[in-house]
C-alpha cells in the first residue's frame, strides 16, 4: 500500500504518505525534506501572511521539493490571497480546512488543481466528495491542532467515511509509526497524513524546546480544549491551566478569546515559551522518543509498516 495507493500516482509522490501542513511548524525546509523523502510536503500556510508564503513556496523549491502543495485553513483571514500567491508559484495541490468545502474547491479545480479538504465526519466527507474535492483527510479525535467538535476517534472514522464516499480517503489523528499506517490500510485509507511525528524532526521549525518537550511527554499530556470557540488540541502548561480554569467557571468566548490572544501558538511552538505559550500537538507524541531527520523519520516509518505487514501475513 505504501508504494500502490492511487494517491500516490495523484500526488507523484513514492509513498503515500503525507506530512501534515502545521502552523509555526511546515515550512519551506519540512515540506522540501518530506518531498525529497518520497512523500507530499505541505507548508502550513495557516500562520503566514501571503509575502511569507511566496517566500516559503520559493525557497522550498530551491531545496529541492518536487510533490508539493500547501494547507490553508479558511477561518484565518486572507485564505483567499494565499490560494492566489500559491497559484501564482506554480502549486498544483491545494490542502483546504476549518471551513466549507465548497469556497474554493470549483475555482481551483477549474485551474487544474487538485483539492483535498480535512473532515471530521461521515456527513463532512459527503459535502467534500459533492464539492468536487479529489480526496478527504479523515481526521480523529486524536490529532493536534484544531478539532472536530464531535470528537470521533480515528479507529471509529475511517471506515465510516470509507464507506460514505468514492473519492480516496486519507487517515489522519493518532499515526506516528509504520504499525498505525498498517492500521489505517486495514481501515481502508489509501493514504495517512502525519503531523506530531514530523514536528519532532530536525527540519521542522518548531522551537528546540517544543521539540524537546514532545519527547518527553507521557500518556495524557494533551486534552482537547477551547471547544466554545475552536477546538483545538493543546500540551498541558501554564497557558493550558489559564484555559482549564476559564472553562471550568463556563466562562465566555470572549473572555477565552481575551486570554488567547494573539501570537500565542508563535510564542510557544515558535519562539519556545513552554509555560505561556499555546502548545499544539497530538496525542501521539507520548510514543515519540527522539528527533531524527526526515529522511531517517520516512525510512523508520517504512521499516515499521513493513515489519507489522510481515507480522499480520
Amino acid at each position: 500500500m505504501l508504494k500502490s495507493s492511487v494517491l500516490n500516482t495523484l500526488f507523484k509522490t513514492e509513498y503515500s504518505i503525507v506530512q501534515a501542513g502545521m502552523v509555526w511548524v511546515s515550512g519551506a525546509k519540512l515540506a522540501a525534506a518530506a518531498s525529497k523523502a518520497g512523500c507530499l510536503g505541505l507548508i502550513g500556510a495557516g500562520s503566514m501572511k501571503p509575502e511569507l508564503l511566496k517566500e516559503h513556496l520559493i525557497k522550498a523549491k530551491a531545496l529541492g521539493a518536487q510533490s508539493l502543495g500547501v494547507n490553508i485553513p479558511l477561518l484565518y483571514h486572507g485564505a483567499e490571497e494565499q490560494i492566489e500567491v500559491a497559484l501564482k508559484q506554480g502549486v498544483k495541490i491545494f490542502f483546504t480546512s476549518a471551513g466549507s468545502p465548497k469556497k474554493f474547491t470549483p475555482m481551483l479545480k477549474a485551474k487544474g488543481c487538485i483539492v483535498v479538504h480535512v473532515c471530521s465526519t461521515p456527513e463532512q466527507a459527503i459535502k467534500c466528495e459533492t464539492a468536487g474535492c479529489d480526496a478527504v483527510v479523515a481526521e480523529g479525535f486524536e490529532a493536534g491542532g484544531h478539532n472536530g467538535i464531535d470528537e470521533i476517534t480515528t479507529m471509529v472514522l475511517i471506515p465510516q467515511v470509507v464507506d460514505a464516499v468514492k473519492i480516496p480517503v486519507i487517515a489522519a489523528g493518532g499515526i506516528g509509526s509504520g504499525r498505525q499506517i498498517a492500521a489505517a490500510y486495514a481501515l481502508g485509507a489509501s493514504a495517512v497524513q502525519i503531523g506530531t511525528r514530523f514536528v519532532a524532526t530536525k527540519e521542522s521549525s518548531a522551537h528546540e524546546n517544543f521539540k524537546n518537550k514532545i519527547i518527553n511527554s507521557h500518556p495524557g499530556e494533551t486534552k482537547l480544549m477551547m471547544k466554545s470557540l475552536t477546538p483545538v488540541r493543546l500540551m498541558k502548561n501554564n497557558f493550558f491551566k489559564q484555559v482549564q480554569e476559564l472553562e471550568s467557571r463556563c466562562a465566555s468566548a470572549d473572555e477565552l478569546q481575551a486570554l488567547l490572544g494573539k501570537g500565542r501558538a508563535k510564542l510557544g511552538m515558535l519562539d519556545g515559551d513552554m509555560d505561556n505559550g499555546e502548545l499544539e500537538i497530538g496525542q501521539v507524541c507520548a510514543q515519540i522518543r527522539n528527533i531524527p531527520s526526515v529522511e531517517q523519520c520516512v525510512q523508520d516509518l517504512v521499516r515499521e509498516y513493513q515489519q507489522a505487514i510481515t507480522k499480520l501475513s
